[in-house]
């Protein structure tokens, strides 16, 4: 499954006084199974650009391209199906229902695609399992630690096996081991699963471990490199 962005700019208050030009006519292409970082500072337009591949935001002006799928001018309706079976999240602040336990969290996107209860339930196992919580399948995220629960929402983000995943910061509230740790756990879901890691970050531990570097400033593209 690849990504198209094509003439991208998302302008915030466009008729006042003061518009903001968050992401500034972005054309990009992202190719199945690649592990990409978008690197920039704060306030560069990285999170607006990430929301818009997901449909968490609509552009101003220009179209994001799933395969042949133009989500841009899906309805809101579609959209939320689109993105739940095509799109994992990865948040910062983990995002994680608090009344569920570990398992029912990655289950639940699963559930709302209405897969059986026995798939919803082997599935969110075994992918605990391979993040290293299979012994934690039963506890709320308020009885685990940062990492832990960061480790859930990736079990969660792949899920329903979506064709690519979207982090946003997945690492800024983690330390130097839990980060380490957490990143072998998704480069090897990535080689294992297919899909596509693509990373909105300044942290860089991630950009090492990138295979490809997208430098963001000021809402363009300032350098997009293989390493």
């Amino acid at each position: 499954m690849s990504i198209l962005l094509k003439d991208l700019t998302r302008i915030y208050n466009p008729d006042s006084d003061f518009p903001v030009t968050a992401v500034d006519d972005v054309s990009l292409q992202v190719e199945q199974g690649e592990f990409v970082a978008i690197m920039g500072p704060s306030g560069s337009g990285k999170t607006t650009l990430l929301n818009m591949l997901g449909g968490i935001d609509r552009p101003s002006v220009g179209t994001v391209m799933i395969d042949d799928q133009e989500i841009t001018a899906l309805s809101d309706k579609e959209l939320i199906a689109f993105r739940r079976d095509n799109i994992g999240f990865i948040f910062q602040d983990f995002s994680l229902l608090p009344v569920l336990s570990a398992q029912e969290n990655v289950e639940f996107v699963m559930q709302l695609q209405g897969r059986s209860q026995n798939e919803c339930a082997t599935r969110s196992q075994a992918l605990l399992t391979e993040v290293g919580l299979g012994d934690r399948l039963k506890s709320v995220p308020g009885k685990l630690s940062g990492g832990q629960q960061q480790r859930v929402a990736v079990a969660r983000a792949l899920a329903p096996k979506p064709k690519f995943i979207l982090a946003d910061e997945p690492t800024a509230n983690l330390d130097a081991a839990t980060t380490r740790d957490l990143l072998d756990i998704m480069q090897q879901l990535n080689q294992k699963e297919g899909a596509t890691f693509i990373f909105s970050t300044h942290d860089p531990r991630v950009i090492e471990r990138a295979r490809r570097v997208i430098v963001f400033e000021d809402g363009k593209v300032k350098e997009d490199r293989a390493q």
